[in-house]
């Protein structure tokens, strides 16, 4: 008589699984990976926006890229794919194996983590390299990785959350009308102090501000150091929603 694998062997494995299914939308990965570096090569190089009070353009420019690239792939490119995995029946058949919903959650936030810090690894890669920036003070990385983690855990559950309670049509929708939000008013391209009154407190307590703030500090700039508590408190609500409300089928 053989037994269901541990839980852990369950998410490693479902975790590859996910990696290669990504591996595979090669559009998907095109996207994740030549947009935000395309974005940063172009706007750390020329001045289409305001120059920042102290510090180089490239230091202004690459915690927000950097959150923006998680935000898109989490929220976005996961959600989206997750919503019509889960329309077109895919999901369905692991609803009775030994990895269960919250095991299927796992391994796919894990999986976008592993993309995600090879994103933060190329896009600081090509800041150094082609731009010729270097941070103002040390890269503290365990808090890069810890502000990744967080980041990828928020989104990730947010478009996991979208995509288990609605149809894939109105996921598509819902997450790129939020994407269209977060760039709007979310602290990534423009800083929370330029937007106007209530906007700006409201937004600088959101998880796009946060994670710029904390990703800011991990390239050695200088940042809210409160914004790591508050992003985690987010990651935690973020997941635990996707654990509550996702649906196999």
């Amino acid at each position: 008589m053989s037994f269901p694998a541990p839980l852990w062997r369950a998410i490693l494995a479902q975790t590859v699984v996910e990696l290669r299914l990504t591996a595979r939308r090669g559009e998907n990965l095109l996207a994740m990976l030549g947009i935000p570096a395309a974005l940063l090569l172009f706007l750390g190089s020329t001045a289409v926006l305001p120059a920042p009070a102290t510090g180089s353009r490239v230091d202004s420019v690459l915690p927000g890229i950097l959150a923006l690239a998680i935000i898109a792939t989490g929220l976005v490119n996961l959600g989206i794919a997750t919503a019509y995995e889960r329309s077109y029946g895919v999901l369905k058949r692991l609803g009775g194996s030994p990895l269960g919903q919250n095991g299927l959650v796992a391994a796919k936030v894990g999986a976008i983590l592993v993309v995600e810090i090879g994103l933060v690894i190329l896009l600081v890669g090509l800041a150094m390299v082609i731009l010729g920036w270097r941070p103002a003070g040390d890269l503290v990385w365990p808090l890069l990785i810890t502000a990744v983690a967080l980041g990828t855990a928020t989104f990730a559950g947010l478009g996991l959350a979208i995509a288990g309670g609605l149809r894939p049509e109105a996921t598509l929708v819902l997450a790129n009308v939020l994407f269209l939000v977060v760039l709007a008013i979310g602290g990534v391209l423009l800083p929370v102090a330029d937007l106007p009154g209530a906007v700006g407190l409201i937004a600088g307590v959101l998880p796009p501000a946060l994670l710029t703030e904390t990703l800011k500090i991990g390239l050695g700039g200088s940042g809210d150091p409160g914004a790591l508590g508050l992003l985690g408190v987010w990651a935690i609500g973020a997941v635990g929603l996707a654990i509550r409300t996702f649906r196999f089928d």
